[in-house]
């Protein structure tokens, strides 16, 4: 369980469509052996707010002004993917944070198994509850407000339960489904992420979606679960938002 290898194409496909490339881009990028790798892929939007720049499975793509998709042509793969580096080159733009974030990938994982009877909410009203229990940075990082499916774990029986926990997931393309997990933080550390998690995830696989899971790359308590649930490593996403 986890992620094969030919699953890679179909995550390609959806962010070559994410970011505004043909859909066979990324299969039609011809071999550099003067970056030991892939050539980049590069498109330039004039009225983008934002720049970024992913590395998925050996290949590269750049969206942003012409004015920093030229200045990034002087930068390795490996610089880009620095958060720092893109806000060096922005700076004259107004560029702040967005980060750099962890891309994690599945297609099937182990259903993991609640310890006693729970109940799970489909609705937003609790999840969105949920995010008000946690800290903002938590709450902002796992998105739960933009997500379509949201599995809340109640810390009690029927109506009477407070969300305790939130497995969510979003649409990417028709192709993934972008996870995201909250778990409140008093509740942390009793496996209720993992069984939020596992909930959404089986749901988005039932409906053939792929699974993605975007985390921040000092967010050791979201890339633990995620690996822990059994996604692998694909790649990473740095971004820096324009005045």
């Amino acid at each position: 369980m986890g992620f094969a290898e030919g699953s890679a194409d179909i995550v390609l496909l959806a962010w070559a469509r994410h970011l505004g490339f043909d859909d066979a881009a990324f299969a039609h990028v011809r071999f550099s052996s003067t970056t030991a790798g892939h050539e980049r892929l590069v498109r330039e939007d004039n009225g983008s707010d934002s720049i970024t720049f992913v590395r998925l499975f050996g290949h590269s793509a750049i969206v942003g002004p012409a004015w920093a998709t030229e200045a990034a042509g002087e930068y390795s793969d490996e610089e880009l993917s620095e958060h720092a580096t893109l806000m060096r080159l922005s700076r004259g733009h107004g560029g702040h944070g967005l980060g750099t974030s962890a891309l994690l990938f599945a297609d099937d994982l182990p259903l993991a198994q609640p310890r006693g009877e729970v109940t799970v909410s489909h609705g937003h009203p609790e999840a969105i509850e949920l995010e008000g229990m946690c800290p903002p940075d938590d709450a902002n990082e796992a998105r739960l407000s933009s997500m379509s499916h949201c599995f809340t774990v109640m810390d009690g029986p029927g109506n009477g339960g407070s969300p305790a926990a939130c497995g969510a997931y979003a649409e990417w393309e028709g192709i993934l489904a972008d996870m995201g997990v909250l778990v409140r933080p008093e509740l942390r550390r009793q496996g209720l992420g993992t069984l939020a998690a596992s909930i959404a995830s089986h749901e988005a696989l039932a409906s053939g979606l792929t699974l993605q899971c975007r985390a921040a790359l000092d967010n050791r308590g979201a890339l633990g679960l995620a690996r822990s649930l059994g996604f692998a490593d694909g790649g990473t996403v740095t971004s820096v938002l324009l005045r």
